[in-house]
């Protein structure tokens, strides 16, 4: 369960804007606003995410912005320098576009793939905390937009667990199906701001 306040719209845009984000036009990208809490519970879904279509706020749902126990703790992988950590209070423009989210059995799932560099960390302490620490890099890493679940079922979860690499991920699939509609009909890119809890 996340603890992150409410926001209301100006606060949430105004953010945006501060930070040199631009509010697309009502019909044009969809801008989605992640909000990262700062109590970071390890593991669990604690984070909140914002739809805006101009000015105007068309869903709110519930995810995680940071990586869970498995990426954060368990992996072993020599080639692997560390969980990606995305750098906060962030806007990109022309960041998602629709495609399929893969996982490792092959499964797919409608999503919004990374096509544009993000800001991000390598964290590689193996401790219970998302750390925006040392080098910063820039990069495609395909850490995309997704849901927690392959079949149709209204699913939530509340452990991150090996749902999130470094993904942008909501823990409730009728939320998460809902946004895809929308994103995948209009068919543009979509913006994406990352904040930290303020």
């Amino acid at each position: 369960m996340t603890t992150v306040r409410s926001y209301t719209d100006n606060e949430l845009l105004g953010k945006v804007e501060e930070i040199g984000g631009v509010i697309p036009n009502k019909g044009k990208n969809f801008l989605i606003i992640g909000v990262q809490s700062e109590e970071d519970t390890f593991d669990r879904f604690d984070d909140k995410f914002y739809v805006y279509d101009g000015r105007d706020n068309v869903l709110n749902g519930t995810g995680t912005t940071n990586p869970g126990r498995r990426n954060l703790q368990e992996f072993n992988d020599e080639k692997i320098i560390g969980a990606p950590i995305w750098k906060t209070d962030v806007w990109y423009q022309d960041l998602f576009k629709r495609g399929f989210h893969v996982g490792g059995s092959g499964n797919k799932m409608r999503a919004l793939r990374q096509v544009k560099e993000i800001y991000f960390y390598r964290d590689s302490n193996r401790n219970k905390e998302s750390e925006e620490l040392g080098k910063k890099f820039h990069d495609i890493i395909n850490v995309n937009m997704h849901g927690v679940s392959y079949s149709s079922k209204s699913i939530i979860r509340n452990k991150i667990g090996y749902w999130s690499a470094g993904c942008q991920v909501w823990n409730n699939m009728d939320q998460y199906r809902k946004m895809i509609k929308m994103t995948w009909e209009r068919d543009r890119f979509v913006d994406y701001a990352l904040l930290k809890e303020f």
